[in-house]
């Protein structure tokens, strides 16, 4: 099977991108897949003749790290000659056309909000993951915990603030970009002063952002593979709050897979991670992450279309969980997104 892993992009998830593109394209290839790795911002300069022959390189691709910081996408831009091409790098449609299927190792804008999936539907590219609805229902914070609202999934209070608005919220709190990932731009709030510093924080990532209660507790995160909801992780960071660098570099977090939880909080996380893939109308696979509060309350936080399949995170340790590895996942994958 002929296949393009699309990553990379402007996204300020870039860096995350390109290691699970690298993660997957090396897998599939080891199962013997024809597997080629393109960066949906630089694209391809020339294509071979015929185009068939890109997807016959075997060798395994160079790990790509995820560094602490997120990547300076002004030099990103700067790095590749002006051609009029936007977001899409050269030749990176053609590829697609020629695949039978696109895995999506996209995160953040445009890969994980609906923009590429409506784009790839228009154009008849079958591509792995949910659809252009259900993905820009999860990537809208507020869109989302209004529709957990209307269905009985319990979400922490919040309040949608815009640029140039006064943003002022019951401390403590937290503060996120409104369809951000990976933590980036999202803060713990203690003080007014720190409050303010998280809301300018945030805006330099979006226009909007959201402010939502601080619950102390335990955080857990839940995935679904199509009919199946695997076995919830616990995740544990090695400080007081988890961020970016948390996330993607190793020995900052423990996480426990299965979550050695009573039966009935398993059952909790595993049922309300099935009602918000469908409260979104998910297809796939996604994962939901979710706090188990002091007072023994569980509140989703949200829900992640396009979950990162870096070494360290934790769809696919929940699906190792179930017996299946990293292969067999995005074989997974990519059979219920050729079936969908």
């Amino acid at each position: 099977m002929r296949i393009v892993v699309l990553a990379g992009g402007l996204s300020p998830e870039r860096d995350v991108s390109l290691s699970t593109g690298t993660q997957v394209c090396n897998a599939l290839r080891r199962i013997g897949q024809q597997a080629v790795l393109v960066d949906l911002f630089y694209g391809e300069e020339t294509l071979p003749t015929p185009i068939t022959d890109a997807f016959k390189d075997t060798e395994p691709l160079a790990p790509r790290p995820v560094k602490a910081t997120a990547p300076d996408l002004a030099a990103v831009r700067a790095s590749r000659a002006d051609s009029g091409l936007g977001g899409v790098g050269k030749n990176v449609i053609e590829l697609c056309k020629a695949a039978d299927i696109v895995f999506m190792a996209m995160h953040g804008v445009p890969g994980e909000n609906g923009m590429l999936q409506a784009m790839f539907d228009m154009m008849e590219i079958k591509y792995t993951g949910a659809g252009y609805f259900g993905s820009a229902l999860a990537m809208d914070k507020a869109v989302s915990k209004e529709l957990f609202r209307a269905n009985g999934v319990s979400t922490p209070a919040y309040r949608l603030f815009k640029k140039g608005e006064t943003v002022t919220f019951p401390l403590p709190c937290i503060v996120k970009p409104c369809s951000g990932g990976s933590s980036i731009g999202v803060t713990k709030a203690y003080t007014p002063e720190a409050l303010a510093a998280a809301a300018e924080a945030a805006f330099l990532c979006e226009d909007n952002i959201l402010v939502e209660t601080f619950h102390p507790g335990r955080e857990f995160t839940c995935g679904v593979l199509g009919s199946q909801v695997l076995p919830p992780a616990e995740v544990i960071p090695k400080g007081d709050f988890y961020d970016y660098e948390h996330k993607y570099q190793s020995g900052l977090i423990t996480e426990i897979c299965p979550a050695q939880i009573p039966e009935a909080l398993t059952r909790e996380l595993m049922e309300t991670s099935r009602k918000v893939f469908d409260v979104l109308s998910l297809s796939v696979y996604a994962r939901m992450d979710y706090i188990y509060s002091e007072d023994g309350r569980l509140y989703c936080l949200e829900a992640n279309t396009l979950p990162g399949m870096t070494p360290t995170r934790h769809f696919p340790q929940m699906a190792r969980a179930a017996g299946m590895d990293y292969a067999e996942l995005c074989m997974k994958i990519i059979e219920l997104s050729l079936a969908k």
